[in-house]
């Protein structure tokens, strides 16, 4: 009752594919991969420094907020200190 309803898939007959044994290398064609390479490298560069800025500043951010909620606990007690003389 509360299984779903699969529709019917036609068989589809399996390929098989002659793989031969001797591969040989592919030719090369004459072009040099170092300047790939090279803008690969700066993608990543980019992509390190921008998560090294970002935590720096989630870090700053922390610990502002920490900052702010000592001075707060500390000027609370002083204000709830004073009242009571």
């Amino acid at each position: 009752m509360f299984r779903p309803k699969l529709p019917d898939t036609p068989h589809v007959p399996s390929i098989t594919t002659h793989i031969p044994q001797d591969h040989a290398p592919a030719p090369s064609a004459g072009r040099s991969v170092a300047p790939f390479v090279g803008v690969g490298a700066g993608a990543v560069a980019a992509v390190v420094v921008v998560g090294v800025v970002l935590t720096a500043l989630l870090a700053a951010v922390a610990v502002s907020a920490v900052s702010v909620a000592i001075a707060a606990v500390v000027l609370r007690s002083l204000i709830t200190g004073a009242n009571r003389r």
